[in-house]
Formats: structure tokens, sequence, C-alpha cells
């Protein structure tokens, strides 16, 4: 990485010289600086609506970058170690969807854990490929998905020879990571592309002894959360490719649907924070290691919670741990990771990334600060002097490895009907079940509806989860394949 030249941030750069000029608009957007919406400038500030402009041939153009915008990404692209990076600012959603469509079509398989997010199974939507899933293995305790082992993987290439990808989390939303270099060395000695979700791994290409990132592990393709680790503004993301993919091919995959009116707030947001990170990444999450780390420990010290780490790495399932996250189970205390959730924000005005049936995951990054972990480590003492109960009736928040019957795109566009969520067990579903977040869904179009899974959305609903995803906002019913009702 080029330190001398990492202080640059030509967007940011360019919108400050734009600025100065005084120039009068008449081009979108409509607010004209802030002025015909005074309302917006008392929320966001002057400065900020003033920069809220449209591409302009000082600005460059997102869809066909050729200036400062090109500049930008090549800035990206020497920061994360990739031959190519994408300015993404439809969120980390459409960097896996661009992705995926860059290397799927209609009829590919694509090979892939289950607990992905949501975005992969959508873009699978959109393409027509067909998902063949590696079924990972559970941790009994706190109830989550395990990563992806490489025997596993072998055994379904196998099975599945005309597979063209394979797409793992790095790292997992609680922080699981799978061996990520031998991933990519049996998936190409295949012949397979190799994409990792990234959304949660910003941070890997900067903090020292984190686990591995995409690009150094030589994987094709990573969708990179700058706005989650990485200190950018909501929605803005970066798309990488490493040698040996078609960036010309990419773009024009990214244009089928990244909007034509990119946000300058959001492209300059990530000009500013890749410069930040270059410059004062390895500093900052040797801090929120530190951090990590000592909520960790205080945590575990109050009795009940289980905040787990790196005793969790058997070198097959868990490679390795992001130690950044922390992940905290709950029910030891006799509660669900939600109900803590909701205690922590409705009792003691703290807001955490989220909660599920057994865990919390409480997001730490650059911006916290070890007043406000005290803060936290206190609501979870209290919460457990306040709340703590007997647990038995507990039911663990182990991950449902549904059954897939057709390709999620043909089962989305089937002739479908509603029908009460207790009367579709032995069903196909239509459309998608899931708590958000984290928004992995707990079904998916193509798949078999069983009496465990129902009873497991209903018993995440009855405990606060946001369950998300279907047609009906009440998740009363669910959308089946027509053919498969009585059957």
């Amino acid at each position: 990485m080029d330190l001398e030249r990492q202080k640059k941030a030509p967007i940011y750069e360019a919108l400050e010289k734009f600025r100065k000029k005084r120039v009068v608009p008449f081009d979108v957007p409509g607010h004209k600086r802030g002025r015909g919406n005074p309302e917006l400038v008392e929320l966001l500030g002057e400065k900020c609506v003033s920069l809220d402009v449209n591409s302009m041939k000082p600005l460059d153009n997102l869809c066909h970058p050729v200036s400062v915008i090109k500049e930008a990404e090549e800035l990206v692209a020497d920061a994360f170690g990739a031959e190519h990076a994408f300015l993404m600012i439809g969120g980390t959603t459409s960097a896996v969807q661009s992705m995926v469509l860059s290397v799927c079509k209609a009829n590919d398989k694509i090979i892939l854990p289950r607990n992905v997010h949501k975005s992969v199974i959508n873009a699978l939507i959109l393409c027509g490929a067909t998902p063949i899933y590696v079924e990972p293995k559970v941790n009994e305790r706190i109830g989550i998905a395990l990563g992806m082992e490489t025997d596993t993987l072998v055994k379904v290439i196998e099975e599945n020879p005309d597979a063209v990808a394979v797409l793992v989390n790095n790292p997992t939303y609680y922080g699981i990571c799978s061996d990520l270099q031998k991933i990519v060395e049996v998936a190409h000695s295949h012949g397979l592309r190799v994409l990792a979700d990234e959304a949660h791994g910003t941070h890997l290409y900067f903090g020292e002894g984190l686990p591995v990132s995409a690009m150094a592990a030589g994987a094709d393709f990573a969708a990179v959360s700058m706005h989650k680790s990485g200190g950018s503004l909501t929605q803005s993301s970066i798309l990488l490719t490493n040698q040996g993919v078609n960036a010309d091919y990419v773009r024009q995959i990214i244009n089928l649907t990244q909007t034509t009116s990119a946000s300058y707030l959001l492209l300059s947001s990530l000009d500013i924070s890749r410069r930040n990170l270059a410059l004062r990444g390895r500093e900052s999450f040797a801090a929120v290691v530190k951090m990590a780390e000592y909520a960790r420990n205080e945590i575990n010290a109050i009795g009940g919670y289980y905040a787990y780490s790196k005793e969790l790495v058997d070198g097959s399932s868990v490679y390795d741990y992001d130690v950044t996250k922390l992940s905290i189970h709950t029910q030891g205390i006799g509660l669900t990771g939600i109900e803590v959730y909701d205690l922590l924000r409705d009792e003691y005005d703290i807001q955490i990334e989220f909660g599920d049936i057994g865990n919390i995951l409480a997001y730490i990054s650059i911006g916290d600060r070890i007043r406000d972990i005290e803060r936290l480590v206190g609501a979870l003492a209290d919460i457990k002097r306040l709340y703590e109960r007997d647990g038995s009736d507990l039911v663990s928040g182990e991950y449902i490895q549904p059954d897939v019957v057709m390709s999620p795109q043909t089962a989305f566009y089937a002739n479908k009907e509603s029908v009460p969520i207790r009367q579709t067990d032995g069903m196909i579903c239509a459309e998608f079940v899931m708590c958000y977040p984290p928004g992995i869904p707990i079904l998916a179009p193509g798949e078999r509806i069983t009496k465990e899974i129902i009873d497991y959305i209903l018993y995440a609903g009855e405990k606060g989860c946001s369950l998300q995803g279907t047609e009906d906002p009440e998740v009363a019913y669910l959308k089946v394949i027509k053919d498969t009702i009585g059957g």
C-alpha cells in the first residue's frame, strides 16, 4: 500500500473545490442546495445539503468513472490489496448481488452455506441459479451455525462437478470464520470462483492478529460493508475483485441495478473512510480489539452470560474467530437474546446490533469509547440482578437447515396462495421469513416447511423478534406453492 498516495481523497477534494465555486444549479436535485427545503437544512445542516449534488464533469460519474471516482476506486483497491474496487452506494446488498450476478446465470449451481444474508438468495431469484448448501455444524451450547468445513466442501464439489462458484461468509454475524485460504485452494483447483460476503469484515484488511481477509486469501470477489466497521455513511459499501476477474464486465453487471443518480454524500464518505483506515486503521482496530476483549472479560465475570471468543476455534468448523465481535449468549440468565435486546433499549437507552433467540451482538468499532463499554457491562449486570429467571422453558436458538425442493427463482414466481402458517407443514414456501436483524432467512422460496420451522417462527415472534419478508405483515399467513397444498 502506497501510504503517501493514500493521503489523497479525490472525491472529497473535488466536492470541496466545487462548493467554493458557488455554481448556480439548474440541475437536480430539486432542493437546490437546500433552499427549497429549509426543514432538510435544519435537520442535516447547510454544508451537508450543499454537497448533495448530481453527477457532472468535474465530479465524474459512478456508472462510467474516468476521473475522481476512478482515482478513488484505485485508492480503495490499493488500500485493500485488491486488483480492482467498485464504490457501491446501494449497501452491501448491492455488492453481494453484483458479485453473484457476475458469476452465475440461469440454472448454474453455486455452493454456499445456508446461513447467508437474504441478499444472496435474492440474487439467485434474479439470475435463476440454484443454491447447493453446505450444511454447517451447530454449536449446541450457543445455538449458532458454524463455518464451512473444507472436507464437506470437497464432497459437495465432487457431487456437483457442474457448480460454478463457492460463496462463504467471512466472518459470520457472530464472528465465526472458515478456513478461507483452504476453501480458495480447493475451489480454484476445481475451476470454481470464490465469493466472500465480508459485510462484517472491513477491519480484517487493517487490523493485526485478525482472521485473514478475502483478498489476502486469494478469493475472486469480496463484498465489504465500509459503513459497518469502517466508519462510512450507512448504505455505502465496496466490491473488491482479485486478479483474473474481468472488472469491465463486473461494472456492466453493477450498472444493471445500481442507481444512475449516485449520492456524493455516500461516495465522499467512502473516500474519506478509506483514507482514514489506510492511515490510521491499524491503531484504530487495535483499540477496538482491546475494548472488545475488556468487555468480554467483564461480562463473563458477571455470571450467567457467555461472551464467546477464540475458545470456540477447533481448526475445522471454527477455523478462526473475529475477536472484535462482542457476541453474548444470554440464555444462562433465563432470557432470550431478543428480551435482553429490548431491555437494553427500553430501560437503559442502549441500542445494540441485534438479539435473537439465544444471543445478542454489541457491535464494537472505531467510534466506541471505554465509558460506553462500561455502561453496557453495568446494564447487563443490572438486567441479571433484576430479571434473571429459570430458563428451563427456553427453546434453543439452534440453527435449522431447511430442505431445498426447487430454485428460489422458480418458487418466487410460481403460482402461490396464502395459507395460515400453522397449516403449512409439508408445503413449499414461496417467500422469505426471517428475523431482522440479522436478515438470515429462516425460510426462503423453494424450501420445505416443517413443523419444527413453524414452531421456531412462532416462538421467535412471541419473544419479540422482528419477523420480516412475508407478504402478510403479521406473519400469520405464508405464501406457499399452490400445487403443493394438500400434498
